[in-house]
């Protein structure tokens, strides 16, 4: 598709209330930052559920109801929740939201990483962290697997075809495509497929232009360029901004949000409507026209608003 798929991360499970003041955390909170990146051009929203009191990431299927009714209300953006979930959630809570809910779309993570924020914990005193859990929950990582068997992410995948919900291959490093491949070759993943190549977390492959090359070669080797759409993600600044400007060079997609960087420009914190508006631009910069929630289910193959359980 000649058109830009644009997707916003809004609020993750690794960014801290403390990191930022813009990070939305309760479920009204949410509602409106997805509702302000679809109207900046955003055409996917990507979502993670947060406890409304401690703002702690959570697997609350009440809380992700209340988002995706609420996104629905008031835009027909195509909403993709999270199946990564956060720290120390066991695999049946994290795929819990395709069940109940039923999505369009929902992430399926590829393989098991280090998934570590841990050096974050560096730049704040004890005093600094706005809630009494984010501290210990930095530091924790340094010691965290982000665990994804092959028996696990068999689960997700059938799970999700179960649901008639399209998974979106989350791949933090090279050997994911070799994981992905496998499931191609049993048959529960058909083809073409939709990737998100997931670039900077301490742990995976790092945000860089190289690196971002050795991926699509391996895809294209592996999997073959014409089995597979994606987009790509730089975590942190200027990394976002210099992976997805090169992603539209090379016939990809983007992905942009606080969830994986908190900066539209150096050292100016952001909010998420302001991180669509800067890719938009620079897309407008080099004429490339923004795909709208229609053209995406179009050329995804979603299964539209009206098959969703929210």
């Amino acid at each position: 598709m000649d058109k830009l798929v644009l997707t916003a991360a809004i609020t993750g499970a690794m960014t801290l209330p403390t990191q930022t003041p813009h990070l939305p955390l309760t479920p009204q909170q949410l509602i409106d930052d997805a509702v302000a990146c679809a109207e900046a051009g955003a055409a996917s929203i990507h979502i993670h559920a947060r406890d409304p009191q401690t703002a702690r990431p959570s697997h609350d299927q009440e809380v992700f109801g209340a988002v995706l009714r609420g996104i629905r209300e008031r835009c027909d953006a195509v909403v993709v929740p999270t199946t990564g979930g956060g720290v120390l959630m066991t695999p049946e809570q994290r795929l819990q939201v395709v069940s109940t809910w039923r999505p369009e779309m929902a992430t399926c993570n590829m393989g098991s990483i280090n998934f570590s924020i841990h050096r974050v914990a560096r730049r704040y005193k004890s005093e600094d962290w706005i809630y009494d859990w984010e501290e210990d929950y930095v530091k924790g990582t340094e010691d965290y697997i982000f665990p994804n068997t092959f028996h696990s992410m068999r689960r997700f995948i059938d799970t999700m075809n179960a649901n008639d919900t399209r998974p979106e291959f989350e791949l933090y490093d090279v050997g994911h495509i070799y994981n992905l491949e496998v499931f191609i070759r049993q048959g529960i993943v058909r083809t073409p497929i939709w990737l998100q190549f997931v670039m900077g977390v301490t742990g995976g492959i790092r945000a860089t232009i190289y690196d971002l090359v050795h991926m699509l070669n391996t895809a294209d080797r592996v999997i073959g360029r014409e089995n597979y759409n994606w987009s790509v993600i730089g975590v942190g600044y200027p990394h976002e901004f210099e992976l997805a400007t090169t992603a539209m060079f090379l016939g990809g997609h983007v992905r942009v949000g606080l969830e994986d960087n908190l900066f539209v420009k150096r050292r100016q914190l952001a909010t998420n409507a302001e991180l669509v508006t800067r890719m938009r631009n620079i897309a407008a910069e080099f004429e490339r026209e923004l795909a709208t929630p229609a053209d995406v289910r179009e050329f995804l193959g979603l299964k539209g608003l009206d098959a969703v359980g929210y």
